[in-house]
């Protein structure tokens, strides 16, 4: 099926000229052109590695110039890009401020910090990215420390501004609960639900004798607050991902990122990577995808933006409602008092908007640990040769840029390739997003993946942390990876052990 002449013009505008509606291919970054010689030193210093007797050039510096020292506790997801300036560490420590700053309801004495919710799924952007690591699904039916909710559309019609492009979904928010489900509420309003998950365990033989458990979930929005779901309502559980490297991510080519899809697998390699096109409402056009776990959101300010206004019910100035996610049906909600009529006009002005997206950019990633021991380089060697870095792909270099020394012209190993892949029906939350199906999710960075226990305290994986190592999480692959998945089952015990050590280091 060949896309239609908007995608095309959209993907040639990112790839090599000015997009439909904007100054140019990426708007979002200030971008100096590369010379013929920098492209050629770039694909050299980012083709795939074939000695693994010893680790790459640069290899432990994931974030390039941008990388810090691993912290030995539950801070080391919080340290700012290794190369930013003093001045800039000033508007990173106030961005954190933002960042963790517990608001408030309406009316309130503390003018700066009130308008939560009504409904909200948490008070602080730091409540669902503690330690700015990963979320966890509840541990039990008390556990309210969690950092988990359900997304929620139903089927529609496809909006206006991306009607021409091809594989667009066509879903639409809940008409009564909106976008997505909140468990949390101010005095006077019913919270929106109640997260349940019920866990079954399945058995999975492994090589040499060994076995390992899936506990495969099944989620219920229980306790609804606002009447029963519109038939045909789609969920899809989501928990917070880890913050780092996000600034490194955005400066990435977008040329780059499509180089590597291939949606009707035309190298027949059973990998068929999609970018995912999306409409900015920053920037009133299609862009690329490149942020959220169906990459939904083109911009780092734009996803703080629509957290802001989903998560904890701030309004901002792209997404201006001051009620967040409160639907028409839920009146009382609209109705209530809200944070926006004092001078900062919205419960988040630009400022501190642009504050938060800074913090959230300047995130650094740690320096790799144990590049060069062998368990760890016979590991890398299995990671390659099982085929994952079809999908997790090991390294970019980013864009030259003007204003933004801490991302500009970086070397970094995330070992993603930012588009969607079908992931199978095991892991399917059956619920578009763009032109993502229930099926895709985008791949998820591994950099800093081994430190999650040490930040986070769990070491839970994937969208929805049902796996509860990172060997559950291989053994989930499905789809596109089924056959890397079943590729890691016939390892002998000491190659599938290296292969974790690999992981580990990242």
């Amino acid at each position: 099926m060949k896309p239609s002449s908007l995608v095309c013009t959209v993907v040639a505008g990112l790839i090599s000229g000015p997009a439909i509606s904007g100054p140019h291919d990426e708007p979002h970054l200030n971008i100096i052109s590369r010379t013929k010689d920098e492209a050629a030193r770039i694909a050299k210093v980012t083709a795939p590695a074939t000695d693994f007797s010893v680790s790459a050039p640069f290899e432990e510096m994931s974030a390039g110039a941008a990388t810090v020292r691993v912290r030995p506790n539950a801070d080391a997801f919080s340290e700012p890009s290794g190369n930013i300036s003093f001045e800039d560490e000033l508007n990173f420590k106030v961005g954190n401020g933002f960042f963790r700053k517990l608001w408030v309801s309406s009316p309130s004495s503390t003018l700066a910090s009130d308008g939560l919710g009504p409904l909200y799924n948490a008070r602080s952007c730091q409540r669902c990215h503690l330690k700015d690591g990963r979320g966890h699904p509840p541990e039990g039916p008390d556990d309210n420390a969690i950092s988990m909710f359900l997304r929620i559309s139903i089927p529609g019609t496809v909006e206006d501004n991306m009607a021409e492009i091809e594989d667009y979904l066509a879903t639409v928010s809940d008409p009564t609960y909106g976008s997505q489900l909140q468990d949390f509420s101010l005095p006077g309003h019913p919270a929106e639900y109640r997260l349940q998950i019920d866990y079954e365990e399945v058995e999975v033989a492994l090589a040499d004798g060994e076995t390992a458990s899936l506990r495969s979930p099944t989620y219920t929005a229980a306790d609804l607050g606002y009447g029963p779901l519109h038939e045909g309502a789609m969920l899809s559980p989501r928990v917070a991902p880890q913050m780092i490297g996000l600034g490194l991510l955005e400066a990435i080519p977008a040329a780059d990122i499509l180089a590597g899809a291939d949606p009707d697998d035309a190298n027949g390699d059973g990998i068929s990577g999609r970018a995912n096109i999306v409409w900015s409402v920053e920037y009133d056009m299609p862009m690329l995808g490149r942020f959220g776990l169906k990459a939904g959101a083109p911009t780092i300010r734009h996803q703080s933006a629509a957290a802001f206004a989903g998560d904890i019910g701030i309004s901002n100035p792209l997404f201006p409602d001051p009620w967040g996610e409160c639907t028409q049906a839920q009146g009382d909600c609209r109705a209530a008092p809200h944070g926006d009529k004092d001078d900062r006009t919205y419960e988040i002005d630009q400022e501190g908007l642009d504050l938060v997206t800074f913090y959230s950019r300047n995130l650094g990633v740690p320096k790799r640990r144990n590049a060069d021991d062998p368990q760890v380089l016979h590991g890398k060697e299995v990671f390659y040769s099982t085929g994952c870095i079809s999908c997790h792909t090991p390294s970019f270099v980013t864009h030259r840029l003007e204003d933004q020394p801490e991302q500009s012209f970086q070397l970094i190993w995330p070992y993603t390739d930012m588009l969607l892949h079908d992931m199978g029906e095991g892991l399917a939350d059956n619920r578009p997003e763009a032109r993502a199906t229930g099926q895709e999710w985008r791949t998820p960075p591994l950099w800093g993946i081994g430190l999650t226990e040490q930040v986070s305290g769990h070491s839970y994986f994937l969208h929805d942390g049902r796996a509860r190592s990172l060997l559950e999480a291989i053994l989930w692959h499905g789809g596109e990876a089924q056959a890397a998945r079943d590729t890691v089952l016939t390892l002998p015990t000491a190659d599938r052990e290296a292969l974790i050590a690999f992981l580990e280091s990242l």
